[in-house]
């Protein structure tokens, strides 16, 4: 391929990588929430990927389990149940004890609610309070109570606000920018006999995106103006004994939350993204009734977080995560919870969209300018290892660096990328298919024209090697066409040559370059490879001669002239390849060897020759041939003298026999000088009958004449020519 091809080519890369990477980084920015879902997908794909791993071990789960509500009943439980429960906890010495369970209303089943439905007199009657011994438990408990934030305009529970016994400390927030914090419209708390009672409590709602799956939680909550924790984050401060909570701001929102020595990165809307350990119970699970029966080890709670919740179906306690379509609720705190103690965060960092819209362009760039100077059959390989080799990298940045980075838009680019690349190079090869099917379907046969479109990414490439050049002209056409009527028939007369001239040229694995007038300038092993192309070049040739004869009684047949033609073939070293201007070009052959193939086909005239070939030609020769040894001589434009060599047709074999033997006798002759004897050699030749050529015995006898009038000083038999 030519560098304009090839600048043209690079030229359509760069523009359709282009087009790609704007429309890429268009629909990722202005259209991000309709392609979460894919990218969400992909990503919950490496979770299974890489599957579960170990938790801190620092976390219980307290079970309202099937097993439980068999043996003590449906839930909800009476108080008493819950206040032993946690009773039994904080005896066996749990460090905190956090319940995504909520107490919206009195206990029902309380005795002391009995009597008010009765007429008794209530003064002299005490009967136990359920709500106030769960209580009683909690305020003598390392408890986090759950609660709920509501969201819709209307029919809120209460208006109540929790206490919270922690100061929030907002940093580098502009209060005239968006509140990206989720603002809370209502809550829904325990009663306030629990609530009042406990150290602290935080908000369990958990809200899952779009697609229904849980994939982040947000961490803190504003309501009526004030910042509110999560259960997960406020369990998490209790245990730790920290009082601050740093919410850090940048220009798109919350950056981070502080918590003593731990700093959690959170999206803008101040939520975690989980890394989740694994899937359902991966954490330690004990069944609630094991915990009142105390038929649990005390090793298990003893300074640990437990968290009380359920997996029990019935509750409707379960979410869909990346794991499972059905996940405890609990377990998802626990999740959250294990992140921050590990510091094992997924983030997705400020500088994310960045290095997402950088991903997208260097994948449209490298891999349409790849794919469009690969082979075809190397474009699956390649494909696959970009996607595998990319897909490693997201996922070792995803869970070695816990950096989040879009998965959709690359595997997206690189699909339209490689199908961009395919489509272009087909168009590409289809043209460059037709240029060279223009360029050689009239000068080659089928079956070269197959093999240079095998190799079309190398055929019109120019390049140097060795080829054979074929000259043929017709003589005295000049004279013939003035006999001719018009130009309709003399146009019709040398097709009717050119024709069978140049089909014979195509069979023997040549390629015609080009034809000059009444002349042909063929050559061989170009653009591809031909074997024994001198051979095949001569015997091309010596054909061309002998269907001339069979040409010209047709000729004569039509009252039409007859055709003499010569012929010059050389070998050598050339310049092959497309040249030309932007304009016009085509593929053609240029250099020395051309040069004097042309001057043999002239020499012809002068030596009365039909083929004329260098000594290049004569020595590469595999076959044999009846070859006369004519002369050697200085071409115009040329130092070194070459010796050429007359060749004949195979049907004159035993004519000319005894005249080449005579010839060569008179030849070394005169090559020795010795132009007395020679001259009189030439001369005897010269009166047999039926001399194969006559004109060059002429030539010779006219050289020694003039050689013995006037002897030539330091003779070495070469003769020079100065004209073409």
């Amino acid at each position: 391929m030519n560098l304009n091809k090839k600048f043209k080519k690079i030229i359509i890369y760069i523009i359709s990588a282009f087009i790609i990477s704007i429309l890429s980084i268009t629909t990722y920015v202005y259209f991000p929430k309709k392609l979460d879902s894919f990218d969400n997908i992909l990503r919950d794909y490496m979770f299974t990927i890489r599957g579960p791993i170990p938790n801190s071990q620092n976390i219980v789960i307290v079970d309202l389990d099937d097993k439980s509500l068999q043996e003590i009943g449906q839930w909800p439980w009476s108080r008493n149940i819950v206040a032993k429960m946690i009773e039994n906890l904080t005896k066996n010495g749990a460090g905190i004890i956090g319940l995504d369970i909520l107490f919206a209303e009195q206990d029902r089943s309380s005795p002391h609610t009995l009597i008010d439905k009765t007429n008794l007199d209530k003064t002299n009657i005490i009967l136990p309070n359920y709500d106030e011994m769960l209580a009683s438990t909690i305020a003598s408990s390392p408890v986090i109570l759950g609660y709920q934030f509501q969201f819709n305009d209307e029919n809120y529970s209460t208006t109540k606000s929790p206490q919270i016994p922690a100061i929030f400390i907002e940093k580098n927030r502009n209060f005239q920018d968006k509140d990206y914090v989720l603002n809370a419209k209502g809550t829904l708390l325990n009663i306030p006999i629990i609530q009042d009672n406990a150290y602290s409590s935080g908000f369990f709602n958990n809200i899952p995106d779009p697609s229904g799956t849980i994939r982040s939680v947000p961490l803190i909550m504003r309501y009526d103006l004030e910042l509110y924790p999560s259960l997960a984050l406020e369990v998490l401060r209790t245990a730790l004994g920290i009082k601050q909570v740093i919410i850090d701001y940048d220009e798109i929102g919350v950056k981070n939350i502080t918590l003593g020595d731990y700093t959690i990165p959170t999206d803008r809307y101040g939520r975690l993204l989980i890394n989740y350990r694994g899937g359902e119970k991966n954490f330690q699970y004990i069944s609630a009734v094991d915990i009142l029966n105390n038929k649990f080890d005390k090793k298990d709670i003893e300074n640990k977080i437990v968290l009380i919740g359920t997996t029990a179906a019935g509750l409707q306690d379960l979410r869909s995560t990346p794991y499972d379509s059905v996940f405890p609720g609990i377990e998802i705190h626990a999740n959250v919870i294990d992140n921050i103690l590990t510091k094992d965060f997924l983030h997705k960092p400020a500088w994310a969209d960045g290095a997402n819209i950088v991903h997208i362009i260097v994948i449209a760039f490298f891999l349409i300018f790849l794919l469009g100077f690969t082979k075809a059959s190397q474009i699956a390989f390649i494909v696959l290892g970009f996607i595998a080799s990319g897909s490693y990298l997201l996922y070792f940045l995803l869970f070695s660096e816990g950096i989040v980075l879009n998965l959709f838009f690359p595997l997206v680019v690189t699909i339209i990328s490689t199908i961009t690349a395919l489509i272009i190079d087909y168009f590409l090869e289809t043209k460059q298919t037709a240029l060279i099917k223009e360029k050689f379907a009239n000068k080659v046969s089928s079956k070269v024209m197959e093999d240079i479109l095998k190799n079309e990414e190398n055929a019109l490439q120019a390049t140097s090697k060795e080829i054979t050049i074929f000259f043929s002209d017709i003589r005295s056409f000049t004279n013939i066409s003035e006999s001719m009527p018009n130009a309709k028939v003399l146009i019709d007369y040398l097709n009717q040559y050119m024709n069978p001239m140049t089909e014979i040229i195509i069979k023997k694995e040549g390629t015609v370059d080009k034809y000059i007038g009444d002349a042909i300038m063929a050559y061989w092993n170009a653009p591809l490879d031909v074997q024994n192309h001198q051979d095949k070049a001569l015997q091309a040739a010596i054909e061309q001669i002998q269907y001339l004869k069979i040409l010209n009684n047709k000729f004569q047949q039509k009252n039409l002239p007859a055709i003499d033609i010569g012929i010059g073939v050389n070998c050598g070293n050339a310049i092959v390849g497309e040249m030309g201007s932007l304009i016009r070009n085509d593929y053609t052959v240029i250099g020395d060897p051309i040069n004097l193939g042309s001057r043999l086909e002239s020499l012809c005239k002068t030596y009365g020759a039909k083929i004329i070939i260098s000594q290049y030609i004569k020595n590469a020769l595999q076959k044999d041939y009846i070859i006369r040894d004519l002369d050697i001589v200085r071409v115009k434009g040329k130092k070194e003298p070459i010796k050429i060599y007359e060749v004949h047709t195979d049907d004159l074999k035993e004519i000319i026999k005894d005249e080449l033997k005579f010839f060569k006798e008179a030849l070394n002759l005169y090559r020795d000088s010795n132009f007395n004897i020679a001259l009189e050699k030439f001369q005897r030749l010269q009166k047999k009958e039926n001399l194969v050529n006559e004109k060059v015995v002429l030539l010779y006898i006219e050289r020694c004449k003039k050689f013995i009038q006037t002897p030539p000083q330091n003779f070495d038999g070469v003769y020079t020519y100065t004209t073409k």
